[in-house]
């Protein structure tokens, strides 16, 4: 876990629904413990981060959530303005450029532009933007979109450079694609869950980022059902009567709950080369900072 957090960049990604955002929140609240400035850069349409620690939206200000804990909604609007003034120096010629009919057609037509402009904001944060000499950001987080649009949100720098060689989005482009591609800086991990579905999209999700070259972080196995009673627990339960029939079979639904995630975890480990961490199933009636704190020290302890 040391050797994960210690990235410039962690990217979570995986079948919407997995547990994409609680695992982003749970390890930018490990890093933040173990004393690093981190920033939790969410780019899906809902942000949900902010709301796991009780404050309100961040949108795209960047506003604390805990102490060394940060977080940003990414939009593609905010992070074409931001992207532009970097380049165009000045409102009034954003303005010009972006800010009008026909600037305005053109965005809509051009549906990469988005993320393109969103994963520039994240690379930026993530390695060019400085505070008193040096990164501002010891790690970002990245919450990326789900499976097939998370990997063509990450592939936009080398589709682009394909295309376009020079100018300063071809720079920008070369600069992500470096990145992304960096073992030592970055580290892509996928979440799933012990159901055949999300374990399938996860093992083709696998063999694409690594046919692609993108560096392997954790698989994360959410919603584990781990084992707590024996065959012989369980039949002595059953046998009790009627008193305790809900008892008994509440008893038989966990057992079979965790035979079923004992399966998908073989499956897994034998189809994808990856470092596995289960995440326990949460009987939380609420989910909040407190759920966030739980899958934190599992993920600490199982690593």
């Amino acid at each position: 876990m040391d050797a994960l957090l210690d990235r410039r960049l962690l990217v979570v990604t995986g079948k919407g629904g997995t547990g994409k955002s609680t695992l982003s929140a749970a390890l930018a609240l490990l890093a933040s413990r173990r004393g690093k400035k981190v920033l939790v850069c969410e780019v899906v349409a809902r942000e949900r981060v902010s709301d796991f620690f009780g404050r309100p939206p961040s949108g795209p200000t960047i506003r604390q959530l805990l102490p060394n804990l940060y977080s940003v909604h990414v939009r593609p609007r905010e992070a074409m303005h931001e992207y532009a003034l970097m380049i165009l120096r000045y409102e009034t010629l954003y303005k010009l450029a972006f800010e009008n009919a026909a600037a305005r057609y053109f965005l809509a037509a051009a549906p990469s532009l988005a993320e393109i402009v969103m994963l520039g904001k994240v690379w930026w944060h993530a390695t060019q933007e400085m505070e008193r000499g040096k990164p501002r950001w010891d790690l970002v987080v990245l919450d990326a979109p789900a499976t097939g649009h998370g990997l063509t949100f990450l592939s936009v720098p080398a589709v682009f450079l394909r295309l376009v060689k020079e100018g300063p989005l071809a720079r920008d482009m070369r600069g992500m694609q470096s990145l992304l591609a960096d073992p030592v800086r970055c580290a892509i991990s996928i979440v799933t869950l012990p159901e055949e579905m999300p374990a399938n999209e996860a093992i083709e999700l696998d063999r694409a980022l690594r046919s692609g070259g993108f560096p392997a972080g954790p698989l994360f196995l959410n919603g584990f059902f781990a084992s707590r009673f024996s065959a012989q627990e369980v039949a002595q339960v059953t046998r009790g009567g009627p008193a305790l029939a809900a008892a008994g079979e509440a008893a038989d639904n966990h057992e079979s709950r965790s035979e079923l995630s004992a399966h998908y975890e073989g499956v897994l480990r034998k189809e994808i080369p990856r470092e596995l961490l289960r995440v326990p199933f949460l009987f939380d009636r609420q989910f909040g900072a407190q759920s966030i704190e739980k899958v934190a020290s599992a993920i600490a302890g199982s690593s």
